[in-house]
């Protein structure tokens, strides 16, 4: 079977040490976990540069523009249901706008929170990544034994 990968874009938006987690809501999907800004490339027309910006501005309604991201960490993940993504973890170095929750359909609110103290109801995919992208490591895998250690790089 040809191997699908799903190519997550996660934008980590910093301010006075803290960084923005929007809380999960009728998605069917970890509602009521903390997660970052995030998506997925919509198309083959979409990298992950323009994905991530598009996500931002339609969940917290900031523009971010694309040559203030940064590729801070990448994982190659397989969640526990057995999928393999890939997820592209990005700063914004700055954005137009104030963060706001722009989907309330999906997001019951949103929080700053200390990067290194994320609260117990993280997303655990974005927390691995965000304790990557504190210790400045640039790639890891995630998923695949978990009886030995993963490849953290």
């Amino acid at each position: 079977m040809p191997l699908r990968t799903i190519t997550d874009v996660m934008v980590i938006l910093e301010r006075g040490g803290r960084i923005l987690l929007a809380e999960r809501k009728d998605t069917g999907y970890a509602d009521g976990l903390l997660n970052l800004p995030s998506g997925k490339v919509d198309s083959e027309e979409e990298n992950v540069l323009q994905a991530a910006a598009r996500e931002v501005l339609e969940e917290v309604g900031v523009t971010v523009p694309l040559a203030a991201l940064r590729i801070v960490h990448v994982m190659q993940y397989r969640n526990p249901e057995g999928e393999v993504r890939t997820g592209w973890f990005l700063t914004a170095t700055h954005w137009e706008g104030e963060p706001y929750n722009a989907e309330e359909e999906k997001c019951a609110g949103l929080s700053w929170h200390q990067p290194d103290r994320l609260p117990d109801n993280t997303v655990p995919y974005n927390a691995l990544g965000i304790s990557h992208w504190i210790k400045d490591e640039p790639f890891s895998v995630h998923g695949w034994n978990e009886d030995r250690n993963e490849r953290d790089v």
